[in-house]
Formats: structure tokens, sequence, C-alpha cells
């Protein structure tokens, strides 16, 4: 008898989160070679022939092409990446690289963005080529590098160079979507149609270096310091996109509760409905500006002559240049916005042919369940793929229980996934894989 994805993919998960791939966002870190031939060997011993191909030494991405039952429809893509955040050891409660497996979850750095996902797909294509199964359409698996810090080692590398890879692609299937919450009694999955746009920028303030006794009058720190305390303290109003709109029009009709646009507490109120979840949900209402380092200076009595900041910006899908030209003037005068990594925003329909595969996929492991469509406040390998004409979706699906805050694992300390919603998520994609 063939080995079920659901049988394998927990010990794919475990060997995957075992392999250190931080990315500190610099290339000091130990890249995704290492995972990456992993990830080749899964593929090469059921038969495929993937391609490993490296950006930079060490900064490793593996991709394969199977054939489709349908060959004249468009190709899906399916894609991951192999990259972490770093984990302090000190901070967890277990080795964050050890892949422990306790109370029936799976704990690691890695273990919900995105090795779990990863092992999904890996343990699904396996089942699918060892029993001689073919996808209703071409699916190019991708496993890609760096989506951690922006992509430019990965997808965007890939997309730049070796485009051929995804021809023929119009849809694509990625993280942060898919997984469950509890909405008024009601077990609903969030289905990630947008993402917001993603502007890193550092702010730099040039001023007088002198004596740190003297009257300072162009002082580049008091400079930076009003522009970082303009930026973060910016009250940025509400907009709902057409997306936002969609998900509370849901909660709403789950809870009972009205939706006004025009009443703030309103809208606050079906946010918090979505429980965990609404640390996403609440920050894709309006644009954001985190300000998350500051430097500047090297003595107590000596005045820079520049000081610097940087700002994690993300703005809303359609509003770009509103956000850009707001950033400018809050900066003020005295302080220029370089940017340091910026991306697109992306809005894709909550309707389709695809969407309702998705939803299908999932109602036939969860019949009772809702779907709703919701937008990630951060990004994914997804804009990369946009600038090739394909549309993304995130749909990593795990049936979660409440009382875990999954969203909040999300580049947190005790990162973990239940090993139950790893095995209901490999039934979903196969069903998916099967039929869309």
């Amino acid at each position: 008898m063939s080995t079920r994805a659901e049988d394998e993919v927990v010990g794919i998960c475990r060997d995957l989160l075992r392999i250190d791939t931080s990315n500190y966002g610099d290339g000091s870190g130990p890249g995704e070679r290492a995972a990456a031939e992993h990830v080749m060997g899964l593929l090469t011993e059921v038969g495929l022939e993937p391609e490993l191909f490296e950006s930079a030494p060490g900064r490793a991405n593996v991709v394969v092409r199977l054939e489709g039952a349908d060959r004249s429809r468009p190709a899906l893509v399916l894609h991951g990446h192999l990259d972490v955040v770093p984990a302090r050891a000190q901070d967890w409660s277990v080795d964050p690289f050890a892949g422990e497996e306790v109370d029936g979850l799976l704990w690691g750095r890695g273990a919900v963005d995105m090795k779990d996902m990863d092992a999904m797909i890996l343990a699904v294509v396996r089942q699918m080529v060892r029993e001689g199964r073919r996808p209703a359409r071409d699916v190019v698996v991708a496993m890609f590098a760096d989506e951690e810090a922006g992509g430019a080692m990965g997808a965007r590398w890939a997309v730049d160079h070796r485009p051929e890879l995804f021809e023929g692609a119009t849809e694509a299937i990625s993280e942060v979507g898919g997984f469950s919450v509890e909405v008024g009694g009601t077990r609903a999955y969030l289905l990630q149609t947008a993402e917001k746009g993603l502007s890193w920028m550092r702010l730099v303030a040039d001023g007088r270096a002198q004596h740190g006794s003297q009257v300072a009058v162009d002082n580049a720190v008091t400079h930076l310091a009003d522009a970082v305390a303009r930026l973060g303290r910016h009250a940025w109003p509400t907009h709902l996109t057409p997306t936002v709109r969609a998900l509370l029009e849901g909660v709403a009709e789950l809870t009972g509760l009205p939706l006004d646009e025009e009443d703030p507490d309103a809208v606050a109120r079906l946010v918090e409905a979505l429980g965990p979840a609404s640390r996403f949900v609440g920050a894709t209402l309006r644009h954001t500006t985190n300000p998350t380092q500051l430097e500047a200076g090297y003595k107590a009595n000596v005045i820079p002559g520049r000081a610097e900041a940087t700002v994690d910006g993300r703005f809303l899908p359609g509003r770009e240049e509103e956000f850009v030209a707001t950033v400018e003037e809050l900066a003020g005068p005295h302080v220029r916005v370089e940017r340091i990594h910026h991306d697109i925003a992306v809005e894709a329909p909550a309707t389709g042919s695809l969407v309702d595969a998705m939803t299908d996929a999932l109602h036939a492991e969860d019949p009772g369940a809702v779907v709703l469509p919701y937008m990630l406040s951060g990004g994914t390998d997804n804009k990369s793929l946009a600038r090739l004409g394909i549309t993304g979706y995130g749909f990593a699906p795990l049936r979660l229980g409440p009382e875990l805050d999954f969203a909040g694992m999300f580049h947190g300390v005790d990162e973990r996934v239940p090993v139950d919603a790893l095995r209901f998520g490999t039934r979903v994609l196969d069903r998916l894989l099967a039929t869309c």
C-alpha cells in the first residue's frame, strides 16, 4: 500500500524545521541550500526531475512542473518559501530548531511560517506521483529562498531571471490563508485574496555636528525624532477595500452585529469578533507606518551630523500614491525618505473557479464551515509572481482549535502547529489539486 500524504506530512515538516534557514536580511544567515537539497531528495525519490538554482551562493530555490490532466488549461503555481525569521533560543520553551512534537503540536521556527505548508505541498505531490495521478492542470511547484527579506534572492530573482519556469501560469497559491477561526460559534476559514503593499523606508536627517554643550539650532537627532514621532503616531484614516468589506459583511452575518462603515466602534466590534485573527485584520483597515530602528551619534557629548531611522510601512491596494505623499509630508523638510524595499499591494477576485475549488475542498473535509475572504497585512511571494500577471491567493488549509493564537505565532515565540491540522491540510490540498 502506498504511503499516504497525511501519514508522512508530520515527518516532512519535522525534518524541515530541523534545518536552520534563518534569514537575517543581510546575507549573514545559513541560507536555504541545505533545505533545498532536502526538498530535491524528496522530489527525486518519487521520480520527479526538479531543478535547483541559486541566486547567490547558498541562496537556493527549487522548481518542478507536474503535468496536468488537461494541459490546455493555464498552469497553477503552488509555492512556498524555505527561509524563516531568526529565533532566539533563550526566548523559547523548546529548541526552535529541534522540531519537537509535544502534546499533539509540532514546535519550531517555521511551524506556521511556512514549513507547515511546504510539508503539505511536498507530501501531496509525492502521494500523487506515487499513485500515478495527475493534477487537474499543470502545477508548477516552487520552493523559494529569501521571502522573509522581500524575496530579492528568491521569487523576485526567479521571476526576473527564470520566467520560463512559470510559462502559461495565471494563478498561484501560497501561505497565510485557509486557516480557521471561530466567529459567532461557527468555524470560518479565512481565504487570503489580498495583500497590503510593502514600504520599508530609511529616514535620514542631516544637521550640524558640534560639541554637545553648545546651543544646537540644526540638530539631526531632533529633526529625526520629530519625523519618527509624526509617522509613528499618525492616525491613518480607515478605508475598507472590497476584500475587507466582504470579510466584515460575512462576520456581521455570522454574529448578528451591524456593519456601519461610518461608525469606527461598529467596525472594531466586527474585527474583534475574529478573535486572534483580529491582529491581521485590524491592520488592513488602513495604512500603517511603524518605526522599527534608530541610529545616531557615537558619543554622549557630540551632536552628530546625521541620524537615521527605519520605518516599516504598509499601504492598502489602490492607494499607494496617497500613502507615499503623506509619508513625505509627515517626514518634514529636514528629513529625506529613502526606499529600502518597496513592493506592490495586490487584490484578487474573491470569486471564480479557483476560489470555488478551494471552498469545495474545504467543505469536503469540514462541511459546516464558512469560507470568508481577507486581506493579509504583511506580504508573500505572490507579489513577485504578480509581475508575470499571475493572480495569487493565500491557502494553507489548517483546521485549528479556537484556543490557539495562530496569528500571534507568525514571527513570534514558541511557534507551533497541531499535527492533526497538518493532516487535515494535506487532504484538502490533495482534493484541490485534483479538481482545480
